[in-house]
């Protein structure tokens, strides 16, 4: 008796084994099917990578800075154009 026991008991531990291992094999499909689906999802969104986000937003804090400089040259060429050689304004 005690035999059939342990062969029953081993033959229940190979069928939870073997499903063990089914179920691991089911999350996985899951997982690529999942992932395959809100990749395509936020490719058809269009949206922006964050690589690429961060380059423009360096882009255009470098020409806000390129542009208040320009300001402020401008502001002094008309500030000297202001003032006449003779010192009287125009």
């Amino acid at each position: 008796m005690t035999q059939t026991n342990n062969r029953f008991f081993d033959e229940i531990g190979r069928v939870m084994n073997d499903a063990a291992g089914a179920a691991q094999g089911v999350k996985r499909e899951v997982d690529a099917v999942v992932r395959n689906q809100a990749e395509r999802i936020l490719r058809d969104l269009d949206l922006v990578k964050r690589e690429e986000f961060d380059a423009v937003k360096d882009m255009a804090r470098l020409a806000r800075e390129e542009n208040e400089a320009l300001k402020a040259r401008i502001a002094a060429l008309e500030a000297k154009l202001a003032v006449t050689p003779s010192g009287s304004a125009i």
